[in-house]
């Protein structure tokens, strides 16, 4: 299912835990099968809880409990957009909104060229510089269009 490399690293991280808690390793093991294959499919769950010794629902559990998996493929870039209280008393809306029409596809989908897909997130941590959105492990603050146009202008650009 996953690559040599990959079980190796996996195996890394379950090293960290007592023999009897590898399940601990669990959001790692996530992390690492999404890195390698771009996202968790149902037999890609089936195969980690069986690996990990724990219950499939528990592995659907964490992967759908926390946005920074995802359960079906996505765009080359991912842009998460913060929604959360801080975020939308500064503008998420108008972020989310502004994303929405330079993109042309709502949030939860991808762009037709399959460049980018656009999620609506909660709290990434970064409040302090509301409203912000993630765009694959980059946090970019204090959003306003124009500086969602200088990033989506990049994005373009790196693809070509």
């Amino acid at each position: 299912m996953l690559s040599e490399q990959a079980v190796n690293e996996i195996n890394r991280e379950i090293d960290k835990y007592p023999p009897e808690h590898k399940q601990a390793a669990l959001m790692a093991t996530l992390s690492i099968a999404q890195r390698e294959l771009g996202h968790l499919s149902t037999q890609v769950m089936d195969w980690i809880a069986a690996f990990l010794g724990v219950p499939p629902i528990r592995v659907r559990e964490v992967a759908t409990f926390y946005s920074m998996y995802d359960l079906h493929p996505v765009g080359q870039h991912k842009i998460c957009v913060c929604s959360n209280i801080s975020c939308m008393l500064r503008g998420s809306d108008e972020v989310i909104q502004h994303l929405e029409e330079r993109l042309g596809v709502k949030i939860g989908d991808t762009t037709p060229s399959g460049g980018i897909t656009l999620k609506e997130v909660e709290c990434l941590g970064a409040c302090a510089g509301a409203p912000m959105m993630q765009v694959g492990d980059a946090y970019h603050e204090h959003l306003t269009p124009e500086r969602i146009d200088a990033i989506l202008d990049e994005l373009e650009n790196s693809d070509a």
